[in-house]
Order: C-alpha cells, then structure tokens, then sequence
C-alpha cells in the first residue's frame, strides 16, 4: 500500500513530465514561441490531460490535492496566451480538481 506522501511525490513526478511551464512558457516569454504555436498546444494539452488522470486517479488526500492545485499554473497559461479560462479543457481540469478536494480525506 502506497503511502499518502509516496502517493503525492509520483503525482507530482507525473505531472512535472510535462509541465509546459519549464521551458516553453519561457520561450513564448521571450518571443521565440507564439502563445498560439501548434507544438505548445499540443504540448499544453496533453500536460491537462495528465494532470486530470492523476487528480482522478484517486488515493490522494485533501492536503496533498492542495499542493498540486493546477490554479496557479493554469492561471500563468492564461496570463501568457497560450490558454483561456473558456477552453473545455481548462474548465474540466478546474471542475475535476474540485470534485476531487471535496471527495477527498483530510
């Protein structure tokens, strides 16, 4: 049986994998990427696509839902361009997390 903090550390390592924020949001920031570049979507997408599995997957804790909260860097993805708080896949990943916390253990 997994742990609680084991359980938050491979969420986090699954979701760092594709963090567009490390090095492409950067790139867009010094104007080498649009915020509109087919790569950085895809990119984008798939990173809320993992995000959403592992918020769903269960196992984790309302605490540990709180550190890997995607609001603050969904949040960033929207300042940048490269989202909008309307995109479906924004919306569902917001709504998932939700559900998520309030489903979730202390």
């Amino acid at each position: 049986m997994e742990s609680g903090d084991q359980a938050l550390q491979r969420a986090i390592a699954t979701i760092s994998q594709s963090d567009p924020l490390t090095k492409l949001l950067e790139q867009v920031k010094l104007g080498r990427m649009k915020p509109t570049d087919a790569g950085l979507r895809a990119v984008t997408d798939s990173w809320m696509g993992t995000y959403q599995k592992v918020i769903e997957s269960g196992g984790l804790t309302r605490q540990a839902l709180r550190r890997i909260n995607p609001h603050p860097r969904v949040a960033m993805l929207i300042e940048s361009g490269v989202l909008t708080g309307e995109q479906r896949a924004v919306v569902t990943l917001r709504a998932s997390f939700e559900r998520a916390v309030a489903a979730a253990m202390e």
